[in-house]
C-alpha cells in the first residue's frame, strides 16, 4: 500500500493507492469519515472498502482529506471535500486514462461526499455508500441520481437513524434507470465495532453482481 502525496486544492493531499494491476481496468476510490469525528483514510471500513476492491483487481485510492494526516489545509465543512475528492479523482485518472468504469465509496461523512462527487462526474457508474447521514446532510442534491448503488446501514445507527436513511433510499428508488439496493446490518451501530463480516458480505455478494458480466445494472 504505497504511501502517495499529490496536489489538491488547497495544498497537498496524502493517500495511499494501488495501480491497476492491468490495462483498462476499474477504478475506485474511497472516502472516509467525518475528519473532526476522528475519520482518516485509516479507519476499519474504508480499509476493507479499499482491500476489496484491491481483490477485484481495480486500481484503488484512500486519501485523507484536508487537515488530516499529512494533508494540508483545514477542514470546510464539505465544501473544501468535495474539491479534494474531485482533485484525487483528477489524480487516479491521469494515471488510468483508459479506466472501463469508475466506481466511489463513503463511509458516513465519506457517503455524502461520494455521493455529491457521483453528480458531477459522469464516468462514475457504481456506488457504495456506507451509513449516509441521511439526517444530518441535505442529500436532495440526487435529483436524479445518475448511477446504480447500494446503501447500508446499521440497524442500532445511532448517528443516522434508520430511518432517514430508509426516507432517501425510498426516493432514490422512484427514478427511473438506476437500481438503488439497500441492506440492513442486524444489531451493528454506526461503526460496525461487531459486525464488519456482514457488512462486508453485504459489499461483497452487491459487487459480485454488479461486476458480474451478464448483470442487468451497468
Amino acid at each position: 500500500m504505497p504511501e502517495v502525496i499529490f496536489p489538491g486544492p488547497d495544498g497537498r493531499l496524502e493517500g495511499r493507492f494501488i495501480p491497476a494491476p492491468r490495462p483498462r481496468a476499474p477504478v475506485a476510490m474511497i472516502l472516509h469519515p467525518h475528519p473532526q469525528a476522528g475519520g482518516t483514510m485509516n479507519n476499519h471500513i474504508v480499509l476493507e472498502l479499499y482491500k476489496t476492491f484491491q481483490r477485484r483487481g481495480f486500481a484503488v485510492l484512500r486519501f485523507n482529506f484536508r487537515g488530516v494526516g499529512k494533508s494540508q489545509g483545514t477542514f470546510d465543512n464539505g465544501v473544501g471535500e468535495l474539491s479534494d475528492a474531485a482533485s484525487a479523482l483528477d489524480w487516479v485518472q491521469s494515471f488510468h486514462p483508459e479506466a472501463s468504469t469508475t466506481w466511489i465509496a463513503g463511509v458516513s461523512f465519506g457517503a455524502w461526499i461520494g455521493m455529491q462527487l457521483l453528480m458531477r462526474r459522469p464516468e462514475i457508474r457504481g456506488f457504495i455508500s456506507v451509513a449516509p447521514p441521511a439526517n444530518m446532510y441535505d442529500f436532495t442534491f440526487l435529483a436524479p441520481c445518475p448511477a446504480s448503488g447500494i446503501i447500508i446501514q446499521a440497524e442500532n445507527d445511532e448517528v443516522s437513524p434508520p430511518l432517514a436513511t430508509q426516507k432517501l433510499v425510498d426516493k432514490l428508488r422512484t427514478q427511473k434507470h438506476i437500481t438503488i439496493h439497500h441492506d440492513t446490518i442486524p444489531k451493528a451501530n454506526h461503526f460496525f465495532e461487531h459486525e464488519m463480516p456482514q457488512l462486508m458480505g453485504s459489499v461483497d455478494k452487491y459487487l459480485d453482481m454488479r461486476l458480474d458480466p451478464n448483470s442487468p445494472i451497468r
